[in-house]
């Protein structure tokens, strides 16, 4: 029997597929007197490198999971490259850069199926030349679809291990209209809410970390804990962990430094911050557990470095490299603390989302309203009120992500459980819910006959 959710969610595409023949297609050709060569090649560049820490994502997560949820974690991440890429060109980047609806939404008018997304830059209404002069509009559409892609990604790791796979798909549907969306536009618009305010977030501290690190927090309480054969199983794979990150440090450059939108200086100064802030946060990391009394890990060092890249991202291309040392090593030492705190409290994050992405976005978007040049750090009183300004921002990011996530996780809930059953906890997501195998050796006979014989009795 076809469930009543996979009828849906192929009448959804359908209706997409059918609409794109009648979908106008812009122009691409190029102005090059208008348009910069080495820009175009950097941000195409850029753009391949922030797609690729997806799949470095799912083997991040995939790693540090038990071997029964390896093939399920993966695939949470990297079907959000299909579901989101989707989305983006029928109306999600016409909500996020669209004209402008009151400092909030972008008009889901302005660009609707991409139409007039091509090779010419757009002026907004206001003046504002959307996503610089320099480069084709639809290069950086393309560009920020890759944020777009990774930031309900990120979530899954605070569910892992027991969520359903079809209810996520239609919460991450949610999250990236009602969350993302706004948020981008308020954020990156030039007319955009934050902006106007001038709240400064380079590459994602807010719309990315916090916004996705506050979604997760909501989703781990909302489902709570996982039973506890699945919660003290051994990573499956550390060395897949270790690929993970080495994969999110390689494109988190193009994710910070791309984010410049030219390959100029600043560019080059973010590269330079995000890799120092790695690399300061992966030392941090690993000094601080061994002051504590663990041995210095593979997982601690992969950890860490992802913590300091999510640290410099709100502030990469504004503060100097010296800046990027101590943001680093601050924010490692409060999202370590964290990552304690949840250990030892009832709320069961998987994957520590919270404590590292959440937390780790939260300190870095507050330091970069002090060290940025117009921030607190100036000494003037329009410097507090920039740092005032970034606080009033988190805090509305952290309430709203929270109240709307929860929403959407309960309304999801109630038509379709968000959570699957025990027998497909015990005998793993892998199994149960893609019929694929990582860890056969795993899944016991016993598992295996109480979930075939569940399967019976559901019909």
């Amino acid at each position: 029997m076809v469930k009543k959710r996979w009828i849906t969610l192929m009448t959804g595409i359908t209706v997409i597929a059918l609409g794109g023949l009648f979908a106008s297609e812009p122009s691409f050709e190029c102005d090059w007197s208008k348009v910069n060569a080495a820009d175009v090649a950097w941000l195409i560049t850029a753009t391949i490198f922030v797609l690729m820490m997806t799949p470095g994502l799912s083997f991040f997560y995939g790693g540090m999971v038990g071997a029964k949820n390896v093939i399920s974690t993966m695939l949470q991440s990297f079907i959000a490259m299909g579901i989101i890429s989707v989305l983006w060109v029928v109306i999600g980047f016409s909500l996020c850069f669209g004209d402008d609806i009151g400092g909030i939404i972008g008009s889901p008018l302005t660009f609707p199926m991409f139409e007039g997304v091509g090779a010419d830059v757009y002026t907004t209404p206001t003046g504002h030349v959307l996503g610089g002069a320099t480069i084709p509009l639809a290069l950086f559409a393309l560009f920020q679809m890759k944020f777009a892609i990774i930031t309900p990604s990120l979530i899954t790791g605070s569910f892992a291990e027991r969520v359903r796979f079809s209810a996520y798909m239609f919460f991450m549907m949610f999250f990236f209209f009602a969350v993302y969306c706004p948020l981008a536009h308020m954020t990156w618009h030039p007319d955009g809410l934050f902006c106007r305010w001038g709240v400064v977030d380079f590459a994602g501290g807010i719309v990315v970390h916090a916004s996705s690190g506050v979604a997760a927090l909501a989703g781990a309480i909302f489902l709570g804990r996982r039973k506890s054969s699945t919660r003290n199983s051994e990573p499956a794979n550390i060395p897949f962990v270790l690929l993970g990150a080495a994969l999110l440090w390689l494109g988190w450059f193009g994710f910070n430094a791309g984010s410049s939108l030219h390959a100029d200086g600043q560019a080059v100064k973010a590269f330079l911050n995000t890799n120092t802030a790695s690399a300061t946060a992966m030392m941090t990391w690993i000094f601080f557990d061994c002051l504590r009394g663990r041995k210095p890990s593979a997982m601690g060092a992969a950890v860490g470095c992802v913590v300091g890249l999510v640290a410099i991202t709100p502030s990469a291309g504004y503060v100097t490299v010296g800046q990027s040392i101590f943001i680093a090593f601050l924010t490692t030492l409060v999202c370590n603390i964290a990552v304690y705190w949840r250990s030892h409290s009832r709320i069961d994050d998987a994957l520590d989302v919270f404590p590292t992405h959440g937390t780790g976005g939260i300190v870095g978007t507050l330091l970069t309203g002090i060290f940025i040049q117009e921030g607190l750090i100036s000494g003037s009183m329009e410097g507090v009120i920039v740092f005032l300004y970034h606080l009033l921002a988190i805090v509305i990011v952290f309430v709203y992500t929270f109240a709307v996530s929860w929403a959407g996780y309960y309304l999801i809930d109630r038509i379709l459980p968000m959570r699957v059953s025990a027998y497909s906890e015990r005998v793993g997501l892998d199994f149960s819910q893609h019929d694929e195998h990582y860890g056969l050796a795993q899944i016991g006979e016993r598992e295996l006959a109480e979930y075939e014989e569940h399967i019976k009795l559901k019909g």
